[in-house]
């Protein structure tokens, strides 16, 4: 039978790239994964590992083996989740991931009601992007990860994991006050005509490679314009002050406004491009765990709160 912990160092290293980043992450020295690995390859008679430069790679007979070794840990999760859900009291420790926006409405909320219904749960939060924490999610540095999907720009569904909606957080466009839209013709102005309107305008996006900006730039040149991008950052709390001094255009979240009345004028976004879907995301036979459920009743009730 092979030794489960040198498996899970092997899948430890699939995730993580690197025997340094291994070793890092479990606090052991990069030899001492080294020389786990090599104990491995003797134990099932085949190489596991091939050097690609100065870094390795998988073999496909390691591929085989981390599969099952997902199976197996999969397994480990659900007999865990039916340990706790034989005691009567909620314990131990929750390891969340979140967003800016989730973690400044939905997660305060969520931890306020944990406290008070699962006094001895321990729930340790990490404000972290969905582009870093999902893979950290799979390899266990966290529980429970709070990630969002923009319009037309949906993840990957992994068989490893478990995911399950929470809510949508409509999208709008933000404008500085005194910016005036003209009008074309009678009526209202529309949500595409407002987007043209303010083509000419600097504007504040998420950084390139994120969700956020794909989006953003996909639904600007639908438009028929490319956004002039002056400010570029991840904090949508600059975003929302940039737009309130005057200096840029923005597409906000109505999470980012915490509940409270917006302080600049928002208008609604073209059909199809009205809001964000926001996910909580486990690790495939994590989600019967009573901790996982208590947090993602207290995120549905929070998000419940806010609309």
């Amino acid at each position: 039978m092979f030794d489960l912990h040198r498996l899970r160092l092997l899948r430890e290293l699939k995730h993580r790239g690197t025997l340094a980043a291994v070793a890092a992450a479990l606090s052991y020295s990069p030899s001492s994964v080294s020389q786990q690995l090599s104990l491995l390859e003797t134990e099932v008679g085949v190489p596991l590992l091939e050097p690609v430069g100065r870094r390795v790679r998988l073999t496909e007979q390691a591929e085989i083996l981390v599969a099952h070794t997902e199976a197996v840990l999969e397994r480990l999760e659900r007999a865990e989740a039916d340990i706790a859900s034989s005691l009567t009291e909620l314990t131990g420790a929750l390891r969340v991931a979140c967003f800016q926006t989730a973690s400044l409405t939905l997660v305060i909320t969520a931890l306020t009601l944990l406290r008070d219904t699962h006094p001895r749960l321990r729930v340790h939060v990490t404000q972290v992007e969905p582009e870093i924490a999902l893979p950290a999610l799979l390899a266990r540095d966290h529980d429970l990860v709070i990630t969002e999907e923009y319009p037309g720009d949906p993840h990957p569904r992994v068989a490893e994991l478990d995911v399950e909606q929470l809510c949508e957080d409509p999208l709008r466009l933000a404008q500085p006050r005194g910016t005036r839209v003209a009008r074309s013709g009678k009526g209202a102005v529309g949500p595409t005509e407002a987007l043209r309107a303010l083509a000419g305008h600097p504007w504040v996006l998420e950084p390139e490679g994120s969700a956020a900006r794909r989006w953003a730039i996909s639904l600007c040149r639908q438009v028929g314009f490319e956004p002039d991008v002056r400010f570029e950052s991840s904090d949508l709390l600059l975003h929302r002050r940039l737009v309130e001094r005057g200096l840029a255009v923005a597409l906000l979240p109505d999470l980012v406004w915490e509940g409270r009345r917006p302080t600049v004028p928002l208008r609604r976004l073209p059909r199809g491009h009205q809001a964000r879907r926001l996910l909580t995301v486990v690790r495939a036979g994590r989600g019967g765990h009573p901790a996982i459920r208590a947090c993602r009743a207290a995120l549905r009730e929070a998000a419940g709160t806010l609309s």
